[in-house]
């Protein structure tokens, strides 16, 4: 047996990828998608609190701020979601019932992503001019009208391309709620390849996994491209270039006028 056909069948067997595609799109694409967009709204509005806290004039909501952001981006991801889901299941089961931990994974993917959320709409607000807000106190407008009308928009139009990148960070990460342990019908894409791979002794499973996993990211990452291309340029077209010799007569042409201008003043006179 020559070494394509090992490596054909261990990484690209289709009965093997038949066999636990039903279970990827049922279950595991459904809960990847239900944890990453769970987590991107909870990332995105703790993250807006904690870049409004970063840029608050009193040290009180400056320095938590600070202090949350470097230690859930100092953190290792996988001992931040260990800790809280293994260290909070035991206070929230009746909350959540007898498998709290999707819920707590999700929270705890949360937490990390507010993090980093935070840093970015930060840089946002603070890449808006200062002459913006100005504008806004003159109009008669309050601090807190200005920064939710104009200032606030205009930083997370800005940083769009950033946001969308740490969606993919967050798609990516969510395969690590698995170390929870999830039922069956919790399982996400990584879980139920995982578990195919373990029964069928093949790593066909988890290969078809990893081609969700590009399928959804790979697209988003073109579209983050398109979207920092379309905001540096505009809509605007492309003009063709000047030269650079037409640019001089048009100076000499506006020189030459100047003297005769005077000449005639004087023949006037």
């Amino acid at each position: 047996m020559d070494l394509i056909t090992i490596l054909s069948r261990t990484f690209f067997d289709i009965p093997s990828m038949m066999d636990v595609l039903p279970q990827l799109l049922a279950t595991g694409l459904v809960n990847i998608i239900i944890i990453s967009v769970a987590t991107t709204v909870l990332g995105t509005l703790f993250g807006l609190i904690l870049a409004l806290m970063g840029i608050s004039p009193s040290r009180w909501l400056r320095v938590p701020a600070r202090l949350y952001t470097d230690l859930f981006r100092g953190l290792p991801s996988i001992l931040t979601i260990l800790l809280i889901g293994q260290g909070l299941a035991r206070f929230s089961y009746q909350l959540f019932g007898p498998t709290p931990y999707p819920p707590l994974g999700i929270f705890a993917l949360s937490l990390i992503a507010s993090a980093y959320m935070g840093e970015i709409f930060r840089s946002g607000i603070q890449s808006v001019e200062q002459g913006q807000m100005e504008a806004c106190r003159a109009l008669g407008m309050s601090y807190g009208r200005a920064m939710r009308l104009v200032i606030i928009p205009q930083g997370i139009r800005r940083v769009l391309p950033a946001i969308v990148n740490q969606f993919i960070a967050i798609i990516k990460d969510s395969s690590l709620v698995y170390l929870l342990g999830l039922m069956t019908g919790q399982r996400e894409l990584f879980r139920v390849g995982q578990d195919a791979d373990v029964l069928s002794g093949n790593l066909s499973p988890l290969m078809l996994a990893g081609l969700f996993y590009l399928v959804i990211t790979v697209p988003l990452t073109h579209a983050v491209n398109y979207i920092n291309v379309r905001y540096r340029t505009g809509r605007r077209r492309a003009t063709a270039p000047q030269s650079g010799l037409k640019e001089l007569d048009e100076v000499q042409q506006k020189r030459n006028v100047v003297p005769a201008v005077s000449l005639t003043s004087e023949q006037g006179h």
